[in-house]
């Protein structure tokens, strides 16, 4: 049940929640323990949506965390992922249904087609990971919000002319009308999903 992938078309409108994207990035504590974590990215503002620390992240929490998010935020119009055994589980697969979310699959082995998470978390891995001896997953969580945050409020984007994220998904907000703007999901769907492979006989 593999996705069939291709690149992710660039959304059309400027609009918050139009597509998210997520990745995981991999690190280790000061004992060894490996863990790692999961980044949601909003690709029109940039903003980190939720950074995930954990020793494991399943399909079922990555639902879950996504769950958390909409309730917050409201539907995004598409999100874009590779094809992790995590992220093309069951409980991913299920979700999208029930949710009524669309869920686009990169190509094997093109990480670019996922290129805003994927510069996400090089920045990340190169300005915190790299550089923060973590003691413990508590410590790691913490760190890594600080960061987050710290990112999203106070860090110049050079793509955003040079406005923080949080700066630019305000401005956007104020300054398209009301119609327009996400109340909880995008009013029609940016692209079509990747195409599942027990559907791909029948087209």
């Amino acid at each position: 049940r593999r996705a069939i992938g291709a690149r992710a078309p660039a959304p059309v409108l400027a609009l918050p929640n139009q597509r998210w994207s997520l990745d995981f990035v991999h690190d280790q504590l000061a004992t060894g323990r490996r863990f790692r974590v999961l980044n949601i990215v909003d690709d029109v503002t940039r903003e980190c949506l939720r950074a995930v620390p954990d020793t494991s992240i399943s399909g079922r929490r990555v639902v879950r965390e996504l769950s958390e998010l909409i309730a917050e935020r409201g539907k995004p119009g598409m999100i874009v992922s590779d094809n992790g055994t995590e992220l093309t589980s069951n409980a991913v697969l299920a979700w999208c249904g029930e949710v009524g979310v669309e869920w686009h699959y990169i190509a094997p082995g093109k990480p670019m087609q996922n290129g805003y998470v994927e510069s996400f978390n090089g920045r990340m891995r190169d300005e915190l990971l790299n550089e923060t001896l973590f003691l413990s997953l508590d410590h790691a969580r913490v760190v890594i919000a600080a960061w987050a945050e710290d990112y999203n409020q106070e860090r110049p984007h050079s793509s955003l002319g040079y406005e923080t994220p949080a700066a630019f998904a305000a401005e956007l907000h104020k300054q398209w009308p009301a119609s327009l703007r996400p109340t909880g999901s995008a009013a029609q769907a940016i692209a079509q999903p990747a195409l599942m492979r027990n559907k791909a006989a029948s087209l």
